[in-house]
């Protein structure tokens, strides 16, 4: 027999598999396990989004498209961005990719050289990390904590830069905790890189996803930074998307051309008929369903956060994405350990927090992109957990 692993690249070799997708093939396994794990919304892909797929492929548009993506459907970003958002991006700066992580992969790969430095605030998603250390980058983390609203701080950022700093993941709304970044915050964040040649990755996949009347905003509209800023988007989250797998970077021009270089030669172009339905996604009149999802998912979130806080879990009060992250140090386990009992115990499947950074631990993630009664039953069933323990 072949002895595989000595061949393996060394840097692939060494990754951990994902704390996520480890877990939930152990809760694969337990019949009739009520799952708050996966980011993945229960609405269905809005009926016009799906009739212009469905009408894509019954006109025979099942060719390859430009590697950058349909001209239309750059121009529909653009057109978006500016009118939720007000960022000025032209077509041209728009490259459309296969998910907001294909989008995040070409960003690192375009900067990175063996030895840099990539500030990561955590907890946070679980890519930023394997991808640096696959192109040989070094990762560095950035702890947030939950009376900081799980936000980036001035004084941590400037304690983690050093002259091998490229690269900062501006990871808000944020998964796992829900924190924002709101524009008084990022303003001191930007204070600290202007003058410097640190990059800035600002992944805004849950940018339509914001709560408590503030609409999100973007570190690219604060001055100097749309210049150092690549913007991650997509349409998984906000418009039930999620296995169309479609998303986009912007930035400015010569930093679009040199990552479409590299998606050219690793994936061609995104798949078709997922840009055709997100032509669609992107005109005004979707506007109403992106408000309808949101409404929904906060007020599964404020009942939640109250559950949780009235059953003795401390739960932070999240206002983006469709995450909380409580802790569960008042049980006295680890984050696997509670996780691993309950699944055991109440047939619940919660993600461990040390799955998105060391810092995790004490915590676990729960989503509330599920119906009103799944959440409902597994939060009677942590209840009970909690009684009996």
């Amino acid at each position: 027999m072949q002895d595989y692993y000595n061949l393996f690249s060394k840097t692939v070799r060494d990754q951990k598999p994902s704390g996520i997708r480890r877990f939930f093939g152990i809760a694969a396994e337990i019949p009739d396990v009520i799952s708050l794990g996966v980011g993945e919304p229960d609405f269905m892909t809005p009926e016009s989004i799906r009739k212009a797929g469905i009408a894509s492929l019954e006109e025979g548009k099942t060719k390859y498209t430009a590697n950058a993506g349909i001209k239309e459907l750059q121009q529909g970003v653009s057109d978006y961005l500016k009118r939720r958002f007000d960022m000025e991006y032209q077509a041209d700066q728009v490259c459309v990719t296969v998910g907001g992580s294909e989008g995040i992969d070409l960003a690192l790969r375009a900067f990175l050289n063996p030895g840099d430095e990539v500030l990561i605030p955590q907890p946070s998603f679980v890519a930023y990390e394997p991808i640096t250390q696959m192109l040989h980058g070094v990762p560095v983390p950035i702890v947030t904590k939950a009376e900081d609203d799980f936000r980036l701080t001035p004084a941590a950022l400037k304690a983690a830069i050093t002259p091998k700093t490229k690269m900062l993941v501006f990871p808000y709304p944020c998964n796992p905790t829900g924190g924002v970044m709101r524009r008084e915050h990022m303003e001191e964040i930007a204070e600290i890189l202007r003058g410097t040649d640190i990059m800035v990755l600002s992944d805004e996949i849950y940018a339509e996803l914001t709560y408590g009347g503030e609409k999100h905003v973007s570190i690219t509209s604060l001055p100097g930074m749309y210049e150092r800023t690549i913007l991650v988007g997509g349409f998984s989250k906000a418009y039930a998307m999620t296995g169309w797998r479609l998303g986009y970077v912007c930035a400015p021009q010569p930093i679009v051309d040199m990552m479409c270089r590299i998606h050219q030669y690793a994936l061609m172009c995104a798949p078709t008929t997922a840009q055709y339905a997100a032509i669609q996604a992107l005109k005004p009149e979707c506007d109403s369903e992106i408000a309808t999802m949101c409404a929904s998912y906060d007020k599964r979130r404020q009942m939640l956060v109250k559950r949780l806080n009235d059953m003795g879990l401390s739960c932070f009060d999240p206002h983006g994405a469709f995450y909380v992250f409580p802790s569960i140090q008042s049980t006295g386990m680890k984050s696997l350990e509670f996780c691993e009992k309950l699944l055991q115990a109440k047939k619940v499947a919660l993600v461990p927090g040390d799955a998105f950074g060391d810092c995790g631990e004490g915590f676990v993630r729960i989503c509330y992109c599920y119906s009103v009664e799944h959440i409902t039953e597994a939060l009677n069933r942590i209840e009970q957990f909690l009684k009996e323990i």
